[in-house]
């Protein structure tokens, strides 16, 4: 899942430049008009009838696919979907929803959102729309997600099942731009400590940022802890926003390069406000793009510790092309480089894109994501960082200064077996929706739910039980019992998300989380 994500987010681009500008040439031995007079062929003369426009996506992506692995094409659909994660909003009825047993379960409408508005409350099931039914009928969650989404100001008609309530409830919903965060967690992990963990760089990103900083010096925050972990990117405008906060006046934050575009330097302009706030970036192996320019930029200049394991390496440029129908080439021009001149990019095979979607397989039966002594730099990568003269490597991705091995034993076999069926995300949704009211009765503030809460063995033994249904079963009892302390931990922040936020939920996972942990002892 988390490989699926990161290809999703690590589309740091430059800024919006998409109507480039091209000679071409269409004489006689010009190649585009070979491949002119070869579809015109194609479509002309072949025996069966041909969909000319697949056709034509199909050469666009038989081209690309021979670049580089970021080299892509994406059609209209796929444009907007890549889109709205990193545009801060998109425009639908506000909830967040999950699926349990082909019904739509609300897990929280979004505050002072159209469904809210209406009366729409947690732990609702919506059974139809606009008289559609979408409940029991095996829909994919895409086809829901389209019925719900619409232009702003537009209206829906939900049908909806409450817990109590014996007849169904009718809602007419006004559709309105409902915003995406892509800061995940903003809290005090201890005393003068704070911590922002960001999920993407997207176009809210500095702003969501500057507010964390604000309510974190509010309650006396020393050092900061920036999560960057599993951050697949965005957009470079955002990151290079962020990295100025660190910096000094002029200090060179990233710079871009290809064999047409040049060099294109982005320099701090020395207005930032936590220009000497201590800082430790965390980083792992999907820490990607934009994510890494920030990384590399701190590290390069001594101005904080990176702490974990190295990034992802994903360090090509990618400019959009739009295309006349909505759908969008993002073209390969330039390489991202560090302050000291390191490319960000790993190595690859151009048209081998298995074998670079394999990179966390091999990493870690090599031993690298175990074992710092496994990870090996040619002398003639070694770099000196800016400030302190420390040597840093090259050759892609960010090597981190405090490395912190994978812990294989945290994630068990039965588990990731448990997690990989849906068991316990809809073992702990049917808890929620089980006990919604005494849960909020009962811990009226998330610090007594923290301080108090346990997971109940009824939900263990349910878990327990489901697995076997699935024939997923613990090898012994002594993966069991090295299984259970991640579980009940996992389980505890699942409910803490859904009776508040992801904040909470990462306020939680994160007493398990060994890079977390690491950081704070360092301090």
């Amino acid at each position: 899942m988390k490989r699926i994500l990161f290809f999703v987010l690590c589309v740091a681009v430059l800024p919006l430049q998409t109507n480039a500008q091209f000679k071409i040439n269409m004489g006689d031995d010009s190649p585009i008009r070979k491949l002119t007079i070869a579809e015109m062929a194609v479509n002309n003369l072949y025996v069966d009838s041909v969909n000319e426009a697949k056709l034509v996506e199909d050469a666009i992506r038989g081209m690309l696919k021979e670049l580089d692995p970021h080299s892509s094409y994406s059609t209209p659909k796929e444009v907007k979907a890549l889109n709205e994660p990193l545009q801060g909003n998109f425009e639908g009825i506000g909830v967040q929803f999950n699926m349990i047993e082909d019904t739509l379960l609300v897990i929280q409408p979004t505050v002072k959102g159209p469904s809210e508005k209406v009366g729409i409350l947690a732990g609702d099931r919506i059974i139809n729309v606009n008289d559609t039914a979408i409940a029991g009928v095996k829909m994919s969650k895409e086809d829901i997600m389209k019925r719900l989404r619409g232009p702003r100001g537009t209206k829906v008609k939900l049908g909806i099942v409450r817990r109590g309530v014996p007849e169904t409830l009718f809602f007419t919903v006004t559709r309105d731009k409902i915003p995406v965060h892509s800061i995940d967690a903003v809290y005090m992990i201890r005393p003068e400590v704070g911590y922002i963990r960001i999920g993407n760089f997207g176009a809210t990103t500095y702003n969501e940022f500057m507010q964390g900083i604000d309510k974190l010096a509010a309650q006396g925050m020393k050092r900061l802890i920036l999560d960057l972990q599993d951050n697949g990117g965005g957009y470079l405008q955002a990151a290079v926003q962020l990295a100025n906060e660190f910096l000094e006046k002029d200090n060179l934050i990233v710079y871009t390069e290809g064999r047409t575009t040049g060099r294109m330097d982005y320099h701090c302009d020395g207005n930032g406000r936590i220009r000497d706030l201590p800082v430790t970036v965390l980083v792992n192996e999907f820490t990607a793009s934009a994510a890494e320019i920030v990384s590399g930029a701190i590290q390069d200049y001594d101005r904080g510790i990176i702490v974990g394991r190295r990034t992802f390496g994903k360090g090509l440029v990618q400019r959009p092309i739009d295309l006349p129908d909505g759908s969008m080439i993002r073209l390969t021009v330039a390489h991202y480089y560090t302050p000291t001149g390191r490319c960000i990019q790993k190595p690859y095979k151009k048209g081998d894109l298995k074998e670079y979607e394999m990179d966390f397989d091999n990493r870690l039966k090599h031993g690298e994501l175990t074992n710092r002594d496994s990870i090996h730099f040619a002398d003639s990568l070694k770099f000196e960082t800016l400030k302190e003269h420390r040597t840093v490597y090259g050759g892609g991705a960010i090597m981190p200064d405090e490395f912190v091995p994978l812990d294989t034993l945290q994630y068990t076999r039965f588990h990731r077996q448990l997690a990989a069926k849906s068991i316990i995300i809809n073992a702990s949704l049917r808890y929620i929706d089980d006990h919604r009211k005494e849960l909020k009765k009962g811990y009226d503030t998330f610090e007594k739910f923290e301080e108090q809460f346990e997971i109940p063995q009824s939900l263990i033994d349910h878990i327990i039980a489901e697995g076997e249904k699935a024939n997923v079963k613990p090898k012994d009892d002594e993966e069991l019992q090295r299984t259970l302390p991640f579980l009940r931990l996992q389980l505890k922040a699942l409910v803490a998300r859904d009776i508040w936020d992801m904040n909470e939920y990462y306020h939680i996972i994160n007493q398990q989380n060994h890079i977390v942990q690491r950081a704070l002892q360092m301090l």
